[in-house]
């Protein structure tokens, strides 16, 4: 459906003039997409399959969950929606480690190396996830993945 040249609000495609403005309309002009279509387009080519593994980049999946959990594309994708939160979660994790726990255990050099040693595991399992999810594997973390059922059950 075409969109009227001066104000964007939909107008039929054989109508001279616009019903919300009264713009006139040129035929076969190009016309202006309506507000938001820009976003739906960005999003059209994302699989569920995609998406879902987008989640689990290490350091910056957690920026395409909350991308994912506000697109109207996927929100009733349940599959989606648990592997942004679970993404989410598991970055929670490791800030968790990072700002509380290593300033916590920096006191001596032995501590040191376990809050290093926490924060490898922890990126081990999102590149673990990452892999898990792109062959089209669902696992399941302990603790996180009963967090994610808990925030998608919610959602609806």
């Amino acid at each position: 459906m075409p969109f009227c040249t001066q104000c964007g609000s939909q107008v039929g495609g054989q109508d001279v003039f616009c019903g919300q403005c009264g713009a006139a309309q040129k035929e076969g002009a190009a016309r202006p997409k309506p507000p938001g279509a820009s976003a739906q387009e960005f999003l059209a080519g994302v699989t569920p399959k995609t998406a879902s593994t987008l989640c689990y980049v290490p350091f910056i999946g957690w920026i395409a969950a909350i991308i994912f959990l506000a697109a109207d594309r996927f929100r009733h994708d349940r599959s989606v929606r648990f592997h942004a939160f679970q993404g989410l979660y598991l970055y929670a994790g490791y800030l968790l480690v990072d700002w509380f726990l290593t300033p916590l255990l920096d006191f001596s050099q032995g501590s040191l190396f376990l809050a290093r040693a926490m924060k490898v595991s922890v990126l081990g399992v999102s590149v673990f996830m990452l892999v898990q999810t792109g062959q089209d594997r669902l696992f399941r973390l302990p603790f996180l993945s009963d967090l994610a059922d808990r925030s998608v059950s919610e959602q609806k």
